[in-house]
């Protein structure tokens, strides 16, 4: 076999089959082989594309399909309130509405789980000072938990500030929102020290007022995780 030139590979010539009588269009079968395989790649080049014009569609027209959001979780949407800041103002989730926020239920009477989740907000608006992001805090425990009172706890969080509002309002509201709203564990304690007993993680929440993860304030490496979704979601404002 004579040698192959310089930076080139040698193949055999395909084998031709016999040319049937009267047929002068027959192929060989390497040609043969070669079209069928020409044609099994063009089938699978336009079904892929198929595949990715439906899933596209199908995103699209899907309820919960946003074009500029960041891949996280949709937990749906936090539901219409009406409450009272820390200055006796008045909020509603329209207020909140083009912001990206992290929610917190607490209590000011709280002697375990609260104190830390406070201080991972106050942690958190120290990382992400600059930014847009708010902080709301509600509070599980409205009838002692005045805006007076509120305003006091702040203080002692580096509070209160334009972009952490302290929230109170009615029992029922507030413990229903945190229930059925937020989908966070809330119930009843049996001691005076922990008259309540409640979830410990933190929400993320974006422009659109839609829930999109939750992090318990108890794990460092999910405050690091909360911090980099929440730059994500701001990013994409």
């Amino acid at each position: 076999m004579a040698a192959s030139a310089p930076g080139r590979v040698s193949r055999a010539a395909p084998r031709d089959e016999p040319v049937s009588p009267g047929n002068h269009f027959a192929i060989s079968g390497g040609e043969a082989k070669l079209a069928g395989a020409q044609w099994r790649g063009w089938v699978g080049i336009v079904t892929l594309a198929c595949g990715v014009s439906l899933l596209g569609l199908v995103a699209w027209t899907h309820p919960h399909f946003h074009p500029t959001a960041p891949m996280l979780p949709d937990y749906g949407y936090v539901p219409p309130f009406s409450l009272t800041d820390q200055q006796n103002h008045s909020i509603t989730h329209r207020d909140l509405k083009g912001t990206v926020w992290i929610a917190a239920f607490f209590f000011t009477r709280c002697a375990g789980q609260c104190p830390l989740m406070s201080t991972q907000m106050a942690q958190l608006q120290k990382t992400l000072a600059g930014t847009s992001l708010d902080f709301i805090s509600f509070t599980l425990d409205p009838v002692y938990d005045t805006p007076e009172r509120l305003r006091a706890y702040a203080r002692h969080y580096g509070g209160p500030s334009p972009r952490w509002r302290w929230i109170t309002g009615e029992d029922s509201v507030l413990h229903a929102l945190a229930h059925d709203g937020f989908h966070l564990s809330v119930a009843q304690g049996d001691s005076e020290t922990e008259p309540i007993i409640h979830s410990t993680r933190l929400v993320l929440v974006d422009a659109q007022g839609r829930i999109r993860g939750y992090y318990d304030a108890r794990d460092p490496e999910a405050m690091t995780r909360l911090a980099a979704d929440a730059r994500k979601l701001l990013k994409a404002l």
